[in-house]
């Protein structure tokens, strides 16, 4: 059969309504016709929506040549284009498959529900495109990897022509990656970073990822690692103050915990109708001076939290707007969470502040590992307080005063990835029950 993919990539250029590209498609198929004049790079192509994890939903709006540098990132960094076979567990990538000209398929699931995903499904999807290259959501990822006992020879035939494995949209554990490894031996599992205003700044492998031993002092206070900057990224760091705030302009500066502010020519190009929003994400970047206007450099302030280490590799910490401060400073979270998280009987756990910003205290809540049949639906139904040999090992694991330490069947996360334990929600909620309120969801 004809491999339609490049042919589907041209015509994803036109800007026209869906009714236009579905026509201009039909011609192209049909081998009649022609495509409609190109639009100009600068001329708007795309909104895309962020998942509103951590505030309303924004819309990020992409120029043609932006999309264009996006596509031509992704492709050259992981080598994927015509005659490569993709499945894309992962919403964006089910578009910018045919954009980068590679076959694609969506696997059997619920796009909605990532965590309907199973092995079988996957490897069924692989099979129908011959597929090199395979992108799920950590999400979607848990639940593959836990149903892989049900593959049979065929499926793995299928999943072992697999070179490469990628996973984003919200921190992958390593224990997660390696299961997707077993999953595809002979594939590289890569877990890149980036967000809807940039979708690729760096890039990390597992390998690279189990280089590190836990609590090295590249990790510093703690953190995810993500890798070096990709081709035409530059990442730099804006520092904390004492308030939790990131203020001053942002510098290459190694080992200083800081919002991640970037760099790329795959930048988005602004928020749709949101302009103080704007201006925030530009503020002490001299993106917005005229020198940096008349060469085309733009910057970002991602509202991610993080530091460099010696080696100009990005560890990222939590969220600016999650950030906790206490009478003894200011805490980021995902250190804290990643060590509770290692605790035996602990599936995983947010680390949140309840109380006025200055004197925040400390609390963990804790999902614990138990059979999913024994969970009640509700992501904070059945909640209580964890007993003592728990509490102890968890105020151990922080390392710091631990105000409550609380159980939760499930907790809550976000809408889109159904990954990432949404800290606000969960704060808000501790900080009622800590008040006197009943311990069960809103």
């Amino acid at each position: 059969m004809t491999d339609l993919a490049p042919a589907a990539a041209r015509a994803l250029k036109v800007e026209a309504s869906l009714a236009d590209l579905a026509e201009a498609g039909r011609r192209v198929l049909d081998g009649g016709g022609s495509l409609p004049p190109e639009p100009a790079p600068d001329t708007e192509a795309a909104v895309l929506f962020t998942s509103g994890s951590t505030g309303p939903a924004k819309g990020v709006v992409y120029t043609h040549a932006q999309l264009e540098a996006v596509v031509r990132t992704l492709g050259t960094r992981y080598d994927v284009g015509p005659g490569t076979g993709l499945v894309a567990g992962f919403a964006p990538f089910a578009l910018l498959g045919p954009a980068l000209g590679a076959r694609s398929v969506t696997p059997d699931m619920d796009v909605s529900a990532p965590r309907t995903l199973s092995a079988r499904a996957v490897a069924a999807a692989a099979a129908e495109v011959d597929a090199t290259v395979v992108f799920l959501s950590p999400a979607a990822l848990t639940n593959v990897v836990a149903t892989q006992d049900q593959l049979t020879p065929a499926d793995r035939d299928a999943l072992e022509r697999v070179r490469l494995f990628l996973s984003a949209g919200a921190p992958v554990a390593p224990a997660l990656l390696a299961g997707a490894q077993r999953l595809m031996p002979r594939a590289s599992a890569h877990t890149p970073y980036g967000m809807t205003e940039g979708l690729l700044m760096t890039d990390v492998t597992l390998e690279q990822i189990e280089g590190e031993a836990p609590g090295s002092a590249a990790a510093g206070p703690g953190g995810v690692l993500v890798g070096e900057p990709v081709e035409s990224v530059t990442v730099r760091i804006s520092p904390l103050d004492a308030d939790g705030a990131a203020t001053g302009e942002a510098d290459d500066v190694r080992g200083v915990t800081g919002e991640v502010v970037v760099s790329a020519p795959h930048l988005k190009d602004h928020y749709d109708r949101l302009w103080l929003t704007d201006r925030a994400a530009v503020r002490d970047t001299g993106a917005d001076t005229p020198a940096a206007r008349g060469t085309g450099e733009r910057w970002h302030r991602t509202g991610d939290v993080g530091h460099l280490d010696d080696d100009g590799r990005l560890w990222i910490e939590g969220r600016l707007s999650h950030v906790i401060v206490t009478a003894d400073g200011v805490v980021t979270p995902v250190g804290p969470e990643q060590r509770v998280d290692a605790l035996d009987g602990v599936r995983r756990s947010g680390v949140v502040g309840v109380g006025p910003r200055g004197t925040q205290q400390l609390v963990a809540v804790v999902e614990p590992e138990e059979p999913r049949s024994r969970v009640r639906r509700g992501p904070l139904a059945r909640a209580r307080l964890a007993d003592a040999d728990l509490a102890a090992r968890v105020r151990a694991a922080v390392g710091r005063p631990v105000a409550a330490v609380l159980v939760v069947p499930t907790l809550p996360t976000d809408i889109r990835h159904n990954s990432k334990v949404d800290r606000g929600a969960l704060a808000t909620w501790a900080e009622r029950v800590l008040a006197g309120g009943r311990m069960v969801a809103p």
